[in-house]
């Protein structure tokens, strides 16, 4: 028994370069929405990977700081005085700053990212981190971000041939000790680690007791929410008091409220969406109105509207699945470039190839349920 082939799909198949056409524009629109999400959620989870390495359950900032890039310093008094309560176990301060790194190889200069921090206490779960802490405490020491930009130079690999590798930053001489991966991000394409000894002789006019980012470690089985809530009624308000995750979270808002990158991410896959609508709408508009006389026919001879319909409905469907196939390919090789290309996490997730292939479903349904209209004027007598 032969196994019946849709109408649907022998309607579609029948113009062979349309059908092409007609996958190619959708596959075009999902690269799109696909491209647009990507960097979007590789700005956010890139901006967000030192927040989440961050070893401790309460992260007190300026209340003035809006970002990791703009952060206001504070008292470490402020961070200190948080040791009164009880369920803090220990406090660690932060230094940040961005200043630029001169290549050693070209001699041109670019800015990046300088963390500093107590050698002591790793308070970085970052690959790396751990076993070069102690050549931190040597003077002029910092550890490079084996993730960063080409453009600072071929450090890493220099280091892991076993050679010396120093460098200018911020007019000072530094040697590096070790290599860490953080990777590069929205707000710095290279990173540094070093000692907060070192940090404050490579700033010289950061003040000493002034700290970006105090970090609090509870004893164990304390609730850091309620930790947190009693650290906002002890703290002088000029402190923002927030969990890890709080911490991350306002990070995020801030690329995805505060700036335009957000929005315009947002709205390139808007535009892929109404690109796709109109393409799979044109491609149905023709196909029904090529073949009014032959659904005139069968609307003569006793098929319903509705089952007609049901015919548009299914060619929709069949374009969205044949259309998202090359478009998700096409994308995994995009991903991978631009992987290369930009050192960014543009990755794909579960996630967003589900959504996009429902935004495909709908694109395509609002295009056929648009194009019944032509349907409805095939009218049996026109025929006769």
């Amino acid at each position: 028994m032969m196994t019946k082939i849709p109408l649907a799909w022998l309607q579609l198949k029948r113009e062979k370069t349309r059908l092409a056409v007609a996958l190619a524009g959708i596959a075009f629109a999902d690269i799109l929405m696909f491209m647009q999400l990507g960097f979007r959620d590789s700005l956010y989870f890139s901006n967000v990977r030192f927040h989440t390495s961050l070893q401790a359950d309460i992260v007190l900032i300026n209340n003035q700081s809006n970002a990791l890039l703009s952060m206001k310093t504070f008292s470490q008094r402020r961070l200190y005085k948080a040791l009164d309560l009880q369920a803090v176990q220990s406090v660690h301060p932060i230094y940040l700053d961005y200043t630029a790194w001169k290549n050693p190889f070209t001699g041109r200069s670019r800015n990046l990212l300088v963390i500093g921090v107590n050698p002591a206490v790793n308070v970085l779960d970052l690959p790396g981190v751990n076993e070069n802490l102690d050549k931190l405490k040597l003077p002029d020491v910092v550890l490079y971000d084996r993730s960063s930009r080409q453009e600072y130079g071929p450090i890493a690999s220099e280091f892991d041939q076993g050679k010396t590798v120093a460098a200018e930053v911020n007019n000072r001489r530094m040697k590096v000790g070790g290599l860490f991966t953080l990777g590069a991000s929205f707000g710095a394409d290279g990173n540094l680690i070093t000692s907060d000894l070192n940090f404050l002789r490579m700033f010289p006019l950061h003040k000493q007791g002034l700290i970006d980012i105090g970090l609090i470690r509870l004893k164990p089985g304390a609730d850091a929410t309620t930790v947190t809530q009693n650290l906002k009624n002890y703290l002088p308000r000029d402190i923002k008091v927030l969990t890890k995750q709080e911490f991350i979270n306002y990070e995020r808002y801030y690329w995805e409220s505060s700036t335009a990158i957000g929005f315009i991410f947002t709205l390139g896959t808007i535009m892929g969406f109404i690109v796709g609508t109109v393409i799979v709408y044109q491609i149905l508009y023709t196909e029904v109105a090529d073949h009014l006389a032959e659904y005139a026919t069968l609307k003569a001879i006793g098929y319903t509207q509705n089952y007609l319909l049901i015919v548009i409905l299914q060619e929709a469907l069949i374009l969205a699945i044949l259309g998202y196939i090359p478009g998700f390919a096409i994308t995994m090789f995009l991903y991978d470039r631009a992987r290369d290309a930009t050192l960014l996490p543009v990755l794909m997730s579960v996630g967003r190839a589900i959504m996009v292939l429902i935004l495909t479903f709908i694109m395509c349904f609002i295009s056929g349920t648009i194009a019944m209209r032509k349907l409805r004027s095939a009218d049996p007598a026109d025929i006769f």
